[in-house]
């Protein structure tokens, strides 16, 4: 079993923007999925995991790895998917993962060769292995990702916005594929896409302005909101009033007009009906978004 302890993690950066504010967190093995709006400070949390940026105070340990003071030996055992995955231009998706493989310190290249075949075929590319990974599709692209994350026997993965962008083909795909690669190790996945979380993960986090302001299971937060739901359509102009007089939590568009969510302890009567929740509710309450009016 493998376990993530962060304590007291913050970070400013020279722009006076608070990155990371007092984050403190225990993952173990499995899927952990971590929400937040854009600027929350979810990458600067993973960037700052995947020794790529310090941080100003706390501490980091992945089972007997200090990250901050053994960067070396952590990189050793990290598997990392960032949110812009960049490829070098004409290569072959064989010829990706080889490379990389030997900057992982695989020096024997027989035993590269019999680990990139198993990484090809395990990400569904191995039929296409001798193309240019240029020319691959999105969703292809970031199974090549997975795959170069997959070497050397990680034991913690980060994965940063992996689905922005891809079909909802290739988005199950990759799905599944997660699912598969986080038996055994910790996967970390950021993204601001709560279905991402519902579809994956068993234990979550959601951030915003830096610090973390919820820490469970997906289920406990659905849970807690249950029979506290409650949602009407109303007129565009009247959205001002709503969020004057009701903890509005989301509205979007349907049918033209705008379908609001409000919290509330008891029935607010006025057209509501009570709703069940689900963890889009449950991001839109922790982040106190009520004042944003779409």
């Amino acid at each position: 079993m493998n376990k993530l302890i962060i304590q007291n993690l913050s970070k400013t950066y020279p722009n006076g923007v608070k990155a990371l504010d007092n984050v403190s967190i225990e993952i173990e093995n499995g899927m952990f999925g971590l929400l937040g709006p854009n600027g929350a400070g979810k990458s600067s949390l993973m960037r700052t995991l995947a020794t790529l940026q310090e941080a100003d105070s706390g501490t980091a340990t992945l089972n007997e790895i200090d990250i901050f003071s053994q960067p070396h030996e952590l990189r050793k055992v990290l598997g990392y998917l960032p949110q812009e995955f960049g490829v070098y231009p004409k290569i072959t998706a064989e010829q990706l993962l080889d490379h990389i493989a030997i900057l992982k310190g695989i020096t024997k290249s027989s035993e590269r060769k019999e680990l990139v075949a198993y990484l090809l075929e395990k990400v569904n590319l191995y039929n296409d292995r001798k193309k240019s990974v240029k020319g691959f599709s999105g969703g292809m692209k970031q199974r090549v990702g997975i795959a170069q994350a997959l070497i050397g026997s990680p034991r913690l993965i980060i994965v940063d916005e992996p689905t922005a962008g891809l079909d909802p083909g290739e988005r199950n795909r990759f799905y599944n594929l997660l699912a598969d690669v986080g038996k055994d190790v910790i996967v970390i996945l950021s993204t601001h896409i709560v279905d991402d979380v519902r579809e994956l993960c068993t234990k979550m986090a959601i951030m915003n302005g830096g610090k973390l302001v919820f820490h469970g299971a997906p289920q406990t937060a659905i849970d807690e909101l249950d029979g506290k739901v409650y949602q009407k359509v109303v007129e565009r102009e009247e959205l001002e009033q709503y969020a004057a007089n009701y903890s509005v939590i989301s509205n979007k568009m349907v049918g033209g007009k705008p379908f609001i969510h409000v919290y509330s302890e008891s029935d607010p009567q006025n057209g509501f009906e009570s709703v069940k929740p689900n963890l889009e509710d449950v991001f839109f309450s922790k982040i106190n978004t009520s004042n944003l009016l779409v």
